[in-house]
């Protein structure tokens, strides 16, 4: 009954869960034929949504070639995470492995078969994603390639080094994310579905990879913590505890808040970059699959700003409003009034005796400024009472029902991914 005056309080919540269970989700998330690709792709789409919880359907989604250059992609990337993240592999080892982990994409028979972790089959089958990588058109490879060699050489550099300065943090955040970006983008403008300049701003392209790995970051502390990770820089958390574990501490809750707080400061920083990359971006399928995690990234740091949950359990989005998000996100206008929506939600809950109160104040006007509501998307939450009487008798009828939505939809609706 609580899931039920949830949705009872959220009317739009019920209606896109509806609409998106009875094939909304094919207008932003069409799966691609399994018969019509060769074995080697149809292994590759497999290891993509066994790896992956949301970005698979995402990627599907694209256009064309473009659509198999990223499943290499995240293949790829996905291989050399795992070498990184799996500590039973020694460091006299690893660090070559990640610095020349490049190079095996151009060697047919290179395979890992010693990891211990989940993902382990993205190593142990490399053969079969290295060849398709190598099937890819040269422009492609020249990418991904590059990418992967920048990424493992950034990952060698933090393996025994903490995040200490605020500087490190963006520097870290560009290694495992921002490179990310920037590889997308210049494959996009690579599949000439998006213009040239997509590809060369790079500093742009970065700024979308860190806004979504600082969320996470953000989000994750106590799920880091419990596993001995620390990301969140000691410039800052150090101002408010002697140690980044001391936060999780009940009598440390306030000044924990007031870190997370300047942290989430941090991060709006890079929404306006976000609004100007995406308002560059032509192709539907190529702007679904960019607008769609930030959006849920942005709703997520409305969730955690202020939120002392951050420091007990999970913060998570709504499940329908995730996928309200992801109905929505399908032009730049639209997520313009998103992005204003939530940075508001942040500035009403802003207390005055904040440090960062200031900061956040004038890097909301900032956003504010370039999401200015106009147009139909401006009034997106206002509903007419038989709009509502409706949804609410759908969610009377419906709730026992949208509990047991498909696990692609609910794998995909997760708060993020790291």
């Amino acid at each position: 009954m609580e899931l039920l005056r949830k949705w009872l309080g959220h009317p739009e919540d019920i209606y896109n869960l509806l609409r998106f269970k009875m094939g909304g989700y094919r207008a932003v998330m069409p799966r691609i034929d399994p018969d019509s690709l060769g074995r080697g792709l149809r292994t590759c789409y497999r290891y993509l949504n066994q790896t992956s919880r949301s970005f698979a359907a995402v990627i599907q989604a694209l256009d064309g070639e473009l659509r198999h250059a990223v499943c290499i992609f995240y293949l790829v990337l996905r291989a050399l995470d795992t070498i990184e993240d799996d500590m039973t592999i020694s460091l006299d080892v690893k660090v070559p492995m990640l610095h020349e982990f490049h190079s095996y994409l151009y060697q047919p028979e290179w395979k890992y078969m010693e990891s211990k972790e989940k993902d382990r089959q993205v190593l142990e089958d490399f053969p079969t994603i290295s060849m398709e990588f190598r099937n890819l058109s040269k422009v492609y490879q020249d990418v991904i390639s590059d990418i992967c060699h920048k990424m493992g050489v950034g990952m060698a550099e933090f393996l025994e080094k903490k995040v200490d300065s605020q500087h490190e943090w963006d520097k870290y955040c560009h290694y495992v994310a921002g490179l990310v970006g920037i590889g997308l983008s210049r494959l996009f403008s690579a599949s000439e579905l998006e213009d040239p300049i997509v590809g060369q701003d790079t500093e742009l392209a970065n700024s979308m990879g860190l806004f979504l790995q600082k969320t996470n970051i953000i989000r994750d502390y106590l799920e880091d913590q419990l596993e001995g990770r620390e990301f969140w820089p000691r410039e800052v958390w150090s101002r408010y505890a002697k140690k980044l574990s001391d936060l999780a501490k009940p009598e440390n809750i306030d000044m924990a808040v007031q870190c997370l707080n300047e942290l989430i400061t941090n991060a709006l920083h890079h929404v306006p970059d976000v609004l100007t990359y995406l308002s560059r971006l032509k192709n539907q399928t190529v702007f679904n699959f960019c607008a769609i995690p930030q959006v849920m990234a942005i709703a997520t740091l409305a969730a955690c700003y202020n939120n002392k949950q951050v420091f007990r359990g999970v913060v998570k989005i709504r499940k329908g409003q995730a996928v309200t998000l992801m109905m929505d996100a399908t032009n730049i206008q639209a997520v313009k009034a998103i992005m204003y929506q939530y940075v508001e939600e942040i500035y009403q809950k802003i207390p005055s005796t904040d440090p960062s109160s200031n900061k956040t104040q004038q890097v909301i006007a900032s956003i504010r400024t370039m999401s200015l509501p106009g147009g139909p998307m401006a009034s997106r939450h206002h509903y007419s009472p038989i709009y509502l009487s409706c949804a609410m008798l759908l969610a009377a009828l419906s709730w026992q029902y949208l509990s047991t939505i498909s696990k692609a939809t609910e794998e995909y609706v997760q708060a993020g991914e790291n």
